[in-house]
């Protein structure tokens, strides 16, 4: 059966603040995927954290090694000769039940969201994005959107203001700190800030979600 050419992504402010509770140690996104398993077939690497004990154990080890950067115990599962996940099989993900957190907050309607490319790379993820339609049907909506989209909108254009490496060149990884970075540049104050001070709010926010997402982080 063919899938029609926009797929609902539900109403943008409550999807905005369920991925945002997500990436700071909430519950697993619930995306209607329905018969897409681009993110499993797109060479993504998938960063496990050592807390994530219950992953770990059904991840044969030669299929992990060191995740670059990180601390001693963060490890990266990568993929096959033609990009998909090991634990990728005919039947789904054969670890669906105990996948990593990065797979349970992974939500490709952040794409959509931000306006941030998936990458040349990830073509079927990208094809997947730009399929989502949002609802807005308040004021809250439009406002959350327009908010995302100047947060990847400053990212992008004032880099320079904010610390060398600060900008995740990972397309995902910059999708989703636009999105935790909303509330600055939601505020009703936030047209009234000088760009420096717009960057310190930035840092900021981020350092507060990043921890968020670290403390939560174990079984």
């Amino acid at each position: 059966m063919t899938e029609p050419e926009s797929i609902p992504a539900g109403r943008f402010s409550v999807w905005l603040q369920r991925i945002i509770a997500a990436l700071r140690g909430g519950k697993a996104m619930d995306v209607p995927c329905r018969s897409c398993s681009a993110c499993c077939e797109s060479a993504y690497f998938i960063q496990i954290h050592p807390g994530e004990r219950r992953t770990l154990e059904v991840i044969p080890g030669e299929l992990l090694f060191p995740a670059p950067g990180l601390p001693s115990g963060h490890v990266v599962l990568g993929f096959d000769e033609k990009g998909r996940c090991p634990m990728f099989g005919p039947q789904g993900c054969s670890i669906y039940s105990r996948r990593p957190r990065t797979c349970r907050v992974y939500d490709c309607r952040i794409f959509a969201a931000t306006g941030i490319p998936a990458g040349a790379d990830k073509q079927l993820v990208g094809e997947r994005a730009q399929r989502w339609q949002f609802d807005f049907t308040t004021p809250e909506d439009t406002g959350m959107y327009s908010a995302v989209r100047n947060a990847a909108r400053f990212l992008e254009e004032r880099a320079g203001l904010l610390p060398r490496g600060f900008v995740p060149v990972n397309t995902t990884q910059r999708a989703m700190l636009a999105l935790s970075l909303h509330d600055v540049f939601y505020q009703e104050d936030a047209g009234g800030r000088s760009l420096e001070e717009t960057a310190a709010a930035v840092i900021e926010a981020a350092t507060v979600c990043r921890q968020a997402g670290a403390a939560s982080v174990g079984e």
